[in-house]
């Protein structure tokens, strides 16, 4: 049974206490606020808590944080965060906004269908991967526009990033009960502090590379809703410098672990794939499952938290550990390249292969983006190269699928599988990559659609029309390609998917 409300939460539960018109006000409880729903409006109060990770204590402090959260989510909703307002009068009768010496302070906030936010959608199975692309761009816009940590600051240290993941075992020891879940924390911080030692030099060029920034934070599917068809960020993380500066790789390690919670991996792989795309911070590949264990290992303990204030079980805290756990064994590796002429249905294929892998642990590298990105160009973007000429002469072919070697190499010895999706014409380049994964120990497949010339004319004509694809093929290039194609072997179709 939940704890009875304070004497103030309770008095303003009465509509007649606030500024605005309201019928009714409801109350939502986390375990480190309140939230009061009164008409078009919500108020959030922060408790008068110390935790591990935060400190309310007094009062000051509470206004501090109430103003460092109106700041800092301006940065992201202007429009939601309207302005921090002080809770005037006796316990027994309060007044938002109203005169006289403040009791407490609330941030006030424009409200928001909560049907809108994006655990709530992914509950009812109506988040899809174009919301998910939408939010890897916003995601990633937001965080070539933050500040980046300055070397002198502590902020991204590799002792910085160490210190919360240890300190997660620390408190899960003493919030968990006895048994089985011990052994779990055990091995979890073991697998946690050998990947940290090999980590450790990659931690510290990745703040030297301007990836640790001010982040959010927070960035789980309840801090995410979707507002005329656009996903907006809000509740960033006010109350802890060290948890808001942080690397980018483990803010969107968060909205993948929480993907994976909400027993959508698909989805979870979409978003991790189309941030890679996005930003470009292939460097973030060898973090990313560090990152994604200590975000399962924070949900952890914000449940087990939860429970021990509730007096609820601790399922969700075990089910965040047996997450955290999985993360840690990630399944055999595959290396799955394509094979086939433009607009055969190579990159289509490659994307089922992403959304059904139960596992959520396959990156995808696109030549035709990787192209564009090797010349400074937007995926989009028109390069105006002529038929075998400018970024599609031989050297930039070469340049290209050079770059895909050494990204798909990078990305195995991180532990993830990988598809290239990429023409492969030529038998050589498809052997070249067939050695790459017995190098690495990984199985190797080839995904090769096909369709009727017509179809395969009909689909580019459609692309160009469109003008939104990274692929620049036209008929030309399409008659060119299935005159050069190199049929595979007998042997190479023993490797078909």
């Amino acid at each position: 049974m939940a704890p009875a409300l304070p004497a103030l939460i309770t008095a303003l539960l009465d509509p007649a206490r606030y500024p605005d018109p309201a019928n009714r006000v409801e109350v939502v409880e986390t375990h480190a606020s309140w939230l009061l729903l009164a008409g078009a409006f919500a108020y959030k109060i922060k408790k008068p808590v110390v935790l591990p990770f935060l400190d309310y204590g007094t009062l000051d402090k509470r206004l501090a944080c109430c103003e460092a959260e109106l700041r800092l989510n301006r940065r992201f909703s202007p429009d939601l965060y309207l302005q921090v307002v002080p809770i005037a009068g006796p316990l027994e009768d309060p007044r938002i906004g109203g005169p006289g010496t403040a009791i407490e302070y609330a941030v006030r906030m424009r409200r928001f269908s909560e049907a809108g936010r994006l655990d709530r959608l992914c509950s009812r199975g109506q988040l899809n991967c174009q919301q998910l692309s939408s939010l890897a761009a916003t995601i990633t816009a937001f965080h070539r526009q933050a500040a980046a940590a300055a070397p002198a600051t502590r902020f991204g240290d590799p002792e910085q990033v160490l210190a919360p993941a240890l300190a997660n075992f620390a408190e899960l020891a003493k919030l968990l009960p006895d048994g089985a879940e011990r052994m779990q924390l055990t091995g979890l911080a073991e697998w946690t502090r050998s990947e940290f030692d090999r980590l450790a030099p990659r931690f510290a060029a990745r703040k030297g590379a301007g990836r640790v920034r001010e982040c959010h934070g927070d960035l789980h599917l309840g801090n995410l809703v979707l507002i005329d068809g656009s996903v907006r960020l809000f509740d960033c993380i006010e109350f802890s410098e060290e948890l808001r500066w942080i690397d980018v790789a483990s803010e969107i390690a968060f909205t993948f672990v929480d993907l994976l919670d909400h027993a959508r991996p698909g989805l979870a792989n979409w978003l991790i794939n189309e941030w890679l795309t996005c930003s470009g911070d292939h460097d973030a590949v060898p973090v990313l499952r560090f990152y994604a264990v200590y975000r399962a290992l924070v949900r952890a303990k914000v449940a087990a938290l939860r429970a021990t204030q509730t007096s609820d079980d601790f399922a969700h805290a075990r089910h965040y550990l047996a997450l955290a756990e999985r993360l840690t064994k990630p399944p055999p590796r595959r290396l799955i390249i394509t094979h086939g002429v433009a607009a055969c249905g190579k990159s289509r294929a490659s994307r089922r292969i992403l959304l059904r892998d139960p596992a959520a642990a396959t990156l995808r590298l696109r030549s035709d983006v990787e192209r564009k990105r090797l010349f400074d160009l937007d995926s989009t973007a028109r390069s105006g190269s002529p038929l075998d000429g400018g970024i599609y002469s031989r050297d930039g072919s070469e340049r290209t699928y050079h770059h895909l070697y050494e990204l798909a190499r990078q990305f195995l010895a991180a532990g993830w599988s990988v598809i290239v999706d990429a023409a492969f014409l030529e038998q050589s380049r498809r052997n070249r990559f067939r050695a790459l994964a017995g190098q690495a120990g990984a199985d190797f497949f080839i995904v090769a659609p096909q369709a009727h010339p017509r179809i395969l004319g009909a689909r580019i004509r459609g692309r160009l029309r469109k003008g939104r694809d990274a692929s620049e093929a036209t008929l030309a290039v399409l008659a060119q390609q299935l005159a050069r194609i190199e049929p595979l072997s007998a042997d190479e179709r023993d490797c078909l998917l």
